[in-house]
């Protein structure tokens, strides 16, 4: 009943439509209408009977040919499967099992039951394929971000081009409902975005001149001209696709059990059967049609669908499930490691903080805020540095260029500058000890000895006070280490290159319980080989983090976690988990994800494997009947099915 499942999911995600039935669903309904109509038609007799017109429909209802077609109409699809298969030289699937069942009760006259094998197997592979149309509406909607068009200005009109036709640095139009095609840098407008089907946040997020906008956003309310970053397919949404639409390829342990099981389970009641038929009769005398018979019902309930088709069902809707909430898993194999993880080991910058420098605190010695503010900021003003770009973010005010003199850069000490008129020094303590200045300690509060950077003022030999600038923590992230502590997670782990005290620092903040800085990236891999050989093999040792030097630890952890939304492409690609959205509160929502969707799965396998070995045994003893066996199959796999729809709800 699986239909190799691997193609049928690449084939749904790439429907147009999930509120139509599929060409091949319609044409099973059509059967199994057809089937059941022929098949009550049957048993006319038997229903007229007991109305007092039994002789008129016992004398003009061909009751076996009925019975025949049922089972043709029902069956045929299954036992030209099987046949085929067979010509390959590719036995013991589930059409060859359902079609020698059937036709051994054709063979010996027992025609309703071999109408109702098929009949209800038809039923089941239906709702197969409903429940599997179901579990890839999330997946599927994905699929509605992919652009249809992008809009150019040509001779002063626009036109509407294939994204894939939109070279890196054109500008391009987004109008209001329209979404955005390729990454880009906003050049004119202001706008909110709809950032839902890439992040699976519901508020809408702001954007003006000079911020990022990723594709496959939806453009809600302004008209924004953008010049793109990149070409469709470098493009966020055509990489999330690909992502995607690659996921179900990685099968992990249990699915690999699944298969192999089948490949071996098979063979093995098909033996099973054929000694049930042939052992008895000749050593124990038993009669020959009632052992076939028991055979027979024991090949029907021997069909391991429920197995073949719920536990890569369950698999897929936790990806789907996954995806909803923006978290992208590479495969199921992936989602299993995630469910062992034991210990998860991140990265600093861009990770647990937000890898822009801002200014946390000031403190003036002998003016006020906003004036050691203004002189930091006029003597930073023509320099890129990110320290610099903070001081002037910080100060948000214009700057009067003719208040600035000389301006001369000292190379790992800071900014001396004509401010006014007046010599200003802006940097460190060795600029201070350069302009013969004794910067003095902090008096006011615990700030200084936070992570961050201090740059001190001075001005004509005087010291004015010092600033204080960080790379904030994101505002999640404490929250997202108690989150991981409450799942079980037995070690958290910081790694970063950043100084010891920075990074010490950020641990004792939120609640790490390593703490290791000043690591090159082999140090990094290096580190995670260690937690690795602590782990013995029995836990799993996640990694998160979002830059270039970042890619070769991914890489090496059994789970590799990048941000997505400000990641680097070589992270990405060395990732087997996305946060589309850099939220590192979702890793907790991706463990918890995994863990429900592997329960469900173990749950599926117990259940179906239980209830096999009961009805087989009750199957050979002579106790279960041939529609005993049917409704058992059916019933199984309906309820397995069922339940591995549950992951799908992993993500809200």
């Amino acid at each position: 009943m699986s239909k190799n499942f691997s193609k049928l999911v690449l084939t749904m995600l790439l429907s147009n439509s999930l509120r139509e039935l599929e060409k091949e669903q319609r044409t099973a309904l059509a059967r199994i209408i057809g089937a059941a109509v022929l098949f009550v038609l049957s048993y006319m007799p038997v229903l007229a009977a007991h109305a007092g017109g039994a002789q008129l429909w016992i004398a003009y209802t061909p009751v076996v040919p009925l019975r025949l077609a049922a089972y043709l109409v029902a069956g045929c699809d299954v036992i030209w499967r099987a046949v085929r298969n067979i010509l390959h030289l590719e036995f013991f699937d589930e059409s060859f099992l359902m079609t020698v069942a059937s036709v051994g009760a054709v063979a010996i006259g027992e025609y309703p039951e071999a109408a109702a094998v098929m009949l209800f197997y038809q039923i089941g592979e239906l709702c197969e394929d409903l429940a599997v149309d179901k579990s890839r509406g999330s997946i599927s909607e994905l699929m509605d971000i992919r652009p249809d068009y992008a809009n150019i200005e040509k001779n002063g009109e626009l036109a509407q081009v294939a994204p894939d036709a939109v070279q890196k640095g054109c500008t391009i139009i987004i109008k209001p409902g329209e979404k955005i095609p390729l990454d880009g840098v906003v050049l004119d407008g202001e706008s909110s975005l709809n950032t839902t089907a890439l992040t699976g946040e519901s508020l809408p997020r702001c954007v003006k001149a000079g911020d990022a906008v990723a594709s496959g956003c939806v453009n809600l309310t302004g008209l924004l001209r953008v010049r793109t970053t990149s070409t469709f397919s470098e493009s966020t949404v055509s990489k999330i696709l690909k992502l995607v639409e690659n996921s179900e390829q990685s099968k992990g342990k249990t699915e690999k059990f699944i298969t192999r099981f089948a490949r071996v389970y098979t063979p093995a009641v098909v033996g099973a059967a054929l000694l049930l038929a042939l052992l008895p009769p000749l050593f124990f005398g038993g009669g020959w049609q009632t052992w076939f018979n028991r055979a027979l019902i024991f090949l029907v309930i021997s069909c391991p669908c429920a197995l073949v088709v719920s536990v890569p069902l369950g698999f897929f809707g936790g990806i789907g499930g996954a995806s909803k909430s923006g978290i992208l898993v590479k495969g199921s194999n992936y989602l299993e490691a995630l469910a062992q993880t034991k210990v998860v080991v991140f990265d600093k910058t861009g990770t647990l903080t937000k890898g822009t420098f801002a200014v946390t605190a000031i403190h003036p010695e002998i003016i006020t805020q906003d004036k050691l503010l203004e002189i930091a900021a006029l003597a930073e003003n023509y320099s890129d540095h990110p320290i610099s770009v903070s001081l002037r973010s910080a100060y948000n005010r214009a700057v009067d260029k003719s208040r600035l003199g000389k301006v001369e850069n000292l190379s790992g000490q800071g900014i001396k500058a004509v401010v006014d008129g007046k010599t200003v020094y802006a940097g460190n303590d060795k600029l201070m000890k350069t302009a013969g200045v004794e910067s003095r300690p902090c008096r006011l509060c615990e700030t200084c000895r936070h992570c961050g950077t201090i740059i001190h003022v001075a001005v004509d030999g005087e010291y004015m006070g010092h600033i204080v600038i960080a790379d904030e923590v994101k505002e999640h992230s404490k929250a997202a280490i108690a989150a991981l502590k409450a799942l079980g997670i037995r070690k958290t782990v910081m790694l970063t290159g950043d100084r010891s005290d920075v990074g010490l620092d950020v641990g004792g903040i939120l609640g790490l319980d390593e703490v290791h800085a000043e690591l090159l990236p082999a140090a990094k891999v290096d580190q995670v080989e260690r937690l690795l050989a602590d782990s013995n093999g029995k836990e799993r040792v996640a990694f998160v983090g979002d830059g270039i030097n970042d890619a070769p630890v991914l890489k090496r952890a059994d789970v590799g976690i990048a941000m997505g939304a400000l990641g680097s492409d070589a992270a990405i690609e060395a990732a087997d988990v996305v946060l589309m959205d850099d939220d590192p509160l979702k890793i907790a929502a991706a463990i918890r994800i995994a863990r429900r969707t592997l329960s469900v799965v173990k749950q599926n396998i117990v259940f179906a494997l239980a209830v096999k070995a009961l009805i087989l045994l009750l199957g050979a003893l002579g106790l279960a009947s041939m529609w005993a066996a049917v409704f058992a199959d059916v019933g199984v796999l309906i309820l397995a099915v069922l339940n591995a729809l549950r992951t799908m709800r992993a993500g809200s």
